[in-house]
């Protein structure tokens, strides 16, 4: 990125390549002896006076003298730009001709100048005039003329002329597009950081970068003018921020265009401020008290100054950018603000208004009917919530902060303050709502009803649970059970199952499911309210329940209660299935375990954000490792790793130790599945690094990351490391306690490496237990898992026959579960079986279609075991003759082809197209490992 010093605006000009380069060359020119006129044109703000203040130090840095002016609204002096120009470069150079003998001359007095005339859309006639004669004539003399405008301003024929100009080639012109991310964070690395930036990673400050370069459309002084306001996403766009004398500051030339204004525009522009955007003509008359015509007529002023534009609303207006219309509301003064506020909003509930628009207006009335406002404001709050929860929170602030102390809960203060709490949980702002939920808990017990002490307990847990800290959610949540009726009231309230609900997510996230799954199953059985508990509630009830069930190993019941969830799910529109991350996390999670790949991969990834720094971390960490593993078992395995990376950052940033080990040891099962031997490796280094880091226990987090690293060192050709990290993570001899969906996988990988260690009758004993529990689960997947176990004992006995059968039904079950890359595998493995039951010709057909697949899925693993396998089983063959390697199909298209046909007449000869043949060759050349039809005649013809 581009960075020069502007040493009169005190800042960097980043994101400018091309517009430098532009104005690089004219000074080269310049330089040469030859003048030009360059435009610089564009939107109000976007950076033309950065950029002419750069084009002089740039003179300057070359010895070139320069001067700049700048046109004035209002200033009807004639020639008045050029009669400035001139007199800043009769001080330079002490020249003492009046600027009536050679004004109009430019030539006379700008030789081997830069003539920098800024905001000329503001000029007067006759400076107009004379700049349209100068852009259309050939410049009589070397210097260069530099014009910066907004078009919609500008004069319609200097327009033209620069037009002209500009397709003959004789203006270069230079349109500043709006910046993007990057260049903002560049701006920003300038300017003062948000207030929160301390706890956010290098990620999230990009994410922060995105979103302030969307809210200010990429215009480098709407950025400066939201940062100077300490701008936060999640109020923008009703607030511009939360320092209102820090955006003043900085808006001092947006400023200045409102009072160049005339006063009836100036209180125009005062009450659409406060009307806020779009506005309505009709409004504007009522609450600045102007009348219709005198409004229409101020309005025409405004949209001349291009302070104002047409909106995409029928009949309505709106400021050409919400932070001006910010900007004219904290101009406007108190009084203005708050009569015209009164006015919005008795306007507003006259017509009946939505709660929200007369909320808005309600917040700056705080101070003259403090009740009204309250009320106001809480309902606003109420019906903004789950859309807009940082103003919500907002209000609900303001509200609470109207009650008198101590007043008695008729007001309802702790509804609000509960309300609050969740408005804070759902906007992120989690240390402050933690803060609060504990000081409502804290108080006297007769301070909360019953249920408000629930829905207290519940806040509390909720809060916790986001920060990460489990351990302190889980005791509040036990702590807590003892307040809820026994047995659960029938219909079940919203307040108990708000807190039944947050005591499973507790303990689902924590991995201790057991601890959960009795009071979720009492929940899901006994009805809910009518009126009280939301049908999102109660998704998220079964939900848990059915990943309770799940883990416990009950997976006929689980089955069906994971499709009746989904399908309970998949009938939530988008928006509301967005606001309950927890619900598709934990749906895809039971999916995944249940072998319902597809399922799990939408769920998991249904409306998932790329920001890491929101409230739901916990739950998108959840999110980005079931997606990591889904990839990488439906054979996607670039976006296996891209969700691991992601992952693995999330778990570093939040400290979440076990977490990091499990994206490791996904990322390294894929590293080996997709970079092959050459990797194993780094990846047997990465799967160290896990080890280390993970801590000892038995959780799930650990035991699933366990056997994914043993997996990982067993492709890597490290059958000794697998057994070492399955039986040695715990200082036993026992298998990790993972959960029983997981069970046969994990005994077949360790039989497997136990038989390559060559100990048989060992592994037979845990072949027998994996297929026993295999077939008490029911998984298709891991009863293959199991079987391919059971086949390779097969093949150590010589019994190829069976082996080759188990093979082909493991084949079968991955094929069907949408897993190409362990289908290919497992074609692979079973080719010395099948070679041996059935010949090579069947043998190498595996091959031939393992090798398509891991070519489609950029497996390289599996194509570097094609290989070595080919080579062993053409040793025998070799020793006979070459084409022992072919299929009978590749043998028949070998013998034609060395017959002289030509591809389309083998193709016509066999019935096939032209295009299978070509790929039958191709794969010919490889197996004889020649690379012509005339290589291949010549080892035809010395072979025999």
């Amino acid at each position: 990125m581009a960075v020069v010093p502007n040493s009169a605006a005190g800042e960097r000009l980043v994101g400018r390549e091309t517009e430098l380069s532009l104005l690089t060359r004219t000074l080269e020119a310049l330089a040469r002896g030859r003048g030009s006129v360059v435009e610089i044109s564009g939107e109000p703000g976007i950076g033309k006076t950065c950029l002419t203040r750069t084009l002089v130090d740039l003179a300057a840095q070359r010895g070139i003298p320069a001067v700049r002016a700048h046109a004035l609204r209002g200033d009807t002096a004639s020639l008045q730009v050029f009669r400035d120009a001139w007199e800043s470069r009769r001080a330079a150079d002490g020249a003492r001709q009046p600027f009536d003998e050679v004004g109009d001359r430019p030539a006379d007095w700008a030789a081997g100048c830069v003539v920098v005339l800024d905001d000329v859309h503001l000029c007067d006639p006759a400076s107009t005039a004379l700049l349209v004669r100068l852009v259309r004539s050939v410049v009589p003399a070397p210097f260069l003329l530099t014009l910066a405008h907004r078009p919609a301003q500008t004069a319609p024929e200097l327009r033209e002329a620069l037009d002209d100009g500009a397709r003959a080639g004789t203006v270069t012109r230079i349109e500043p597009s709006p910046l993007d991310p990057d260049a903002v964070a560049a701006l920003l690395a300038d300017r003062s950081a948000p207030r929160d930036s301390g706890a956010r990673t290098p990620a999230a400050l990009q994410e922060f970068a995105i979103r302030l370069c969307a809210a200010a459309e990429g215009n480098p002084r709407y950025v400066r003018l939201l940062v100077a306001a300490d701008w936060q996403p999640g109020h923008w766009p009703d607030r511009p921020g939360t320092d209102t004398a820090g955006l003043l500051r900085e808006a001092k030339p947006l400023i200045a265009e409102f009072d160049a204004l005339s006063p009836q525009a100036a209180t125009t522009a005062s009450a659409a401020a406060v009307t806020g955007s779009p506005f309505r003509p009709e409004d504007i008359a009522h609450i600045s008290g102007l009348g219709m015509d005198s409004t229409l007529d101020a309005l025409a002023e405004l949209e001349r100054t291009d302070l104002v534009r047409a909106a995409d609303w029928k009949g309505g207006l709106a400021f050409r950018h919400p932070v001006v219309g910010h900007v004219a509301h904290e101009r406007a003064g108190l009084s203005f603000r708050l009569r015209g506020h009164r006015r919005a909003l008795e306007l507003i509930t006259g017509r009946g208004g939505r709660v929200r628009e007369r909320a808005r207006h309600a917040e700056y009335l705080l101070g003259t009917d403090a009740a009204l406002a309250a009320r106001t404001l809480a309902d606003g709050a109420a019906e903004i919530a789950a859309q807009e929860p940082a103003t919500a929170a907002y209000w609900l602030r303001l509200a609470l902060e109207s009650l008198p102390d101590g007043r008695a809960d008729s007001t309802g203060r702790n509804e609000l303050e509960l309300a609050r709490c969740r408005a804070l949980i759902a906007a992120g702002q989690l240390d402050e709502a933690r803060t609060r939920a504990h000081e409502l808990l804290g108080r006297r017990p007769a301070a909360l009803s019953e249920r408000q002490l629930l829905q207290a307990h519940a806040v509390c847990v909720g809060a916790e649970r986001q920060l990460g800290r489990y351990a302190e959610a889980a005791a509040i949540a036990d702590a807590a059970l003892g307040l809820l009726p026994r047995p659960l009231p029938d219909p079940l309230p919203a307040e108990v199952a708000e807190l039944i609900i947050e005591h499973g997510l507790v303990h689902v996230l924590r991995g201790t499911h057991d601890q959960a799954r009795a009071l979720l199953r009492e929940a899901v059985r006994t009805p809910s309210e009518a009126d009280g508990t939301s049908e999102a509630d109660r998704t998220v009830l079964r939900v848990l329940d059915a990943l309770c069930v799940t883990h416990a190993g009950d997976l006929d019941e689980a089955i069906e209660n994971v499709r009746h969830c989904a399908r309970l799910v998949d009938a939530l529109p988008d928006p509301l299935a967005g606001r309950t991350p927890e619900t598709l996390a934990l749906l895809g999670s039971a999916e995944l375990y249940l072998e319902r790949f597809t399922d799990a991969a939408r769920h998991l990834g249904r409306g998932l954000t790329a920001d890491h720094s929101g409230p739901q971390r916990p739950i998108l960490l959840h999110r980005l490792l079931g997606l990591a593993m889904a990839e990488q078992w439906t054979g996607h395995l670039d976006a296996s790793q891209r969700y691991a990376r992601e992952a693995e950052n999330l778990a570093r940033s939040m400290g979440v130790r076990p977490a990091v080990a499990l994206a490791q040891a996904i990322r390294a099962t894929t590293l080996v599945w997709a970079r092959g031997g050459e990797y194993a490796d780094e990846a047997v280094a990465l799967v160290e690094e896990a080890t280390s880091a993970t801590p000892p226990g038995h959780s799930w987090w650990t035991a699933s990351a366990t056997g994914l690293l043993a997996q990982a060192r067993f492709l890597a050709g490290d059958a000794a490391g697998c057994r070492r990290t399955l039986l040695d993570s715990a200082g036993s001899r026992r298998l990790p306690q993972v959960r029983p969906f997981s069970r046969p996988f994990l005994l077949a990988l360790l039989a497997t490496a136990t038989l390559e260690r060559g100990d048989r009758e060992e592994a037979e004993r845990l072949v027998a237990t994996a297929e026993a529990e295999a077939r008490r689960l029911g998984l298709p997947v891991q009863d293959a898992h199991a079987r391919c176990a059971r086949a390779q004992l097969h093949m150590s006995d010589g019994e190829h026959d069976a082996a080759a059968k188990l093979f082909a039904l493991a084949a079968e079950a991955f094929q069907s579960a949408g897993m190409p890359v362990q289908y290919a595998w497992t074609l692979v493995t079973s080719a010395p079986a099948v070679h041996e039951a059935h010949g090579p010709a069947e043998a190498l057909g595996r091959l031939d279609a393992a090798e398509a697949i891991a070519r489609s899925r950029t497996a390289l693993l599996v194509r570097e075991r094609v290989t070595r396998m080919r080579a062993e089983l053409s040793k025998d063959a070799r020793g006979a003759h070459p084409l022992g390697l072919l299929s009978d199909r590749e043998r028949e298209i070998v013998d034609l082809a060395t017959a002289g046909l030509r591809t389309r007449e083998i193709a016509e000869r066999l019935f096939l197209s032209p295009r299978t043949v070509e790929t039958h060759l191709s794969r010919i050349y490889r197996k004889l490992d020649v690379s012509s039809r005339l290589a291949l005649s010549d080892l035809v013809r010395r072979t025999g």
